[in-house]
């Protein structure tokens, strides 16, 4: 009878046909003689086939994904890719071929230290009992990196959670006043309307953000953008006017009646508010709902105002906030001890520019603001 050792080798060269005629015939009457023998031949020929079937169903797989990128590339068919919304999904997408190799090799390591265990132990060599040992050590550390794998693929394919979007009946305006860091304005009454989420909208992505100070009195509002997926916007290519509006001033301002920037444009009709309240002033334009907290900005791109309300008896008759308040809300935030310092900061980037391209660099800093 051949040795212990070599009977692993002989049952897969038989199983691959390697064996010349007199051996084959020779290996075969040991087969009929030794039971042992046949049942490793028969399992050994097990584990090659399961190989082979693995490896093509690989090959096959790989052809179909290669065949795809060069069709995608040529243009003859479109590939459809979920963003990356978080870090865990950005590694998954980089590296789930590597883990995929990693988990095959593993299993396949695993499959053939298991067939070849269930020979061995039915022979009483000393040597091989000694290789039988480190195959099953090695076995547990093969396990070991299965269940890393598994774990790491578990947490890169699990579903992470979308951002939730923020539907609501009622809309809002506010604009950038910080932009280093992501501080912007609306009125009071707009932030009073929401009880439970709050978010910033521009260009069809919603933000989350938090409210930090509310004058009533003024009908002011500071907020600050949460959100960990907002790029700061860099510096205000606007100012903030110290001063007040001239009389027949012309105006333009950029709002969110509706699901899209609107802009209008009017004159400044009084210097003084309703009942001469000296906190408004009064413009001439058309405006709606979604308007309060829109900016109300001079020819030159200068913040004049906040729009806050409209006159109920009187078309075209709007009422917008001095933007002199918006520094005095500036001072006080300063003076809260949660909410940090802000810091306006513009460059006069807007007067020597026609109306258009005015409006394309002031309209990133405005945003809808939205809740429920």
């Amino acid at each position: 009878m051949m040795e212990d050792t070599l009977l692993i080798d002989a049952a897969e060269r038989f199983a691959r046909g390697e064996m010349s005629a007199e051996e084959k015939i020779y290996f075969e009457d040991l087969r009929k003689n030794n039971p042992e023998l046949d049942q490793a031949v028969v399992e050994q020929i097990f584990f090659l086939n399961q190989l082979e079937a693995y490896g093509s169903n690989k090959n096959f797989k790989t052809v179909l994904k290669d065949t795809e990128y060069k069709l995608a590339g040529e243009k003859f068919i479109t590939r459809s890719t979920p963003a990356a919304t978080g870090k865990l999904v950005m590694l998954w997408s980089k590296y789930r071929r590597t883990i995929a190799v990693a988990a095959s090799i593993a299993g396949v390591v695993s499959l053939f230290i298991a067939t070849l265990v269930s020979t061995v132990t039915k022979t009483a060599n000393p040597d091989v009992r000694l290789l039988m040992g480190k195959m099953e050590d090695q076995d547990k550390k093969t396990q070991h990196l299965q269940t890393q794998i598994n774990i790491l693929a578990n947490q890169t394919t699990s579903v992470i959670p979308s951002r939730v979007v923020v539907e609501s009946k009622y809309r809002a305006t506010g604009f950038i006043i910080d932009a280093q860091n992501n501080y912007l304005v609306t009125n009071a009454h707009v932030v009073q309307q929401f009880k439970n989420n709050l978010v910033v909208e521009n260009a069809d992505e919603q933000y989350t953000a938090k409210v930090i100070y509310v004058n009533n009195a003024t009908d002011l509002a500071i907020l600050k953008i949460t959100d960990p997926s907002f790029k700061s916007l860099g510096t205000l290519p606007y100012g903030i006017r110290r001063s007040e509006a001239e009389l027949a001033e012309q105006i333009f301002m950029l709002g969110y009646p509706k699901q899209e920037t609107v802009y209008g444009e009017g004159y400044v009709s009084a210097k003084n508010g309703y009942r001469m309240d000296t906190v408004y002033c009064q413009i001439s334009t058309s405006a709606n709902a979604g308007n309060s907290g829109s900016p109300v900005l001079s020819k030159s791109g200068d913040i004049i105002g906040i729009i806050t309300s409209t006159e109920t008896n009187a078309s075209g008759v709007v009422f917008a906030i001095k933007s002199a308040n918006i520094y005095r809300a500036i001072e006080e935030v300063k003076k809260m001890k949660d909410n940090g310092n802000i810091k306006f900061n513009s460059v006069p980037a807007l007067r020597k520019l026609d109306r258009k391209d005015q409006v394309a660099k002031i309209q990133p800093y405005v945003f809808m603001i939205k809740g429920n």
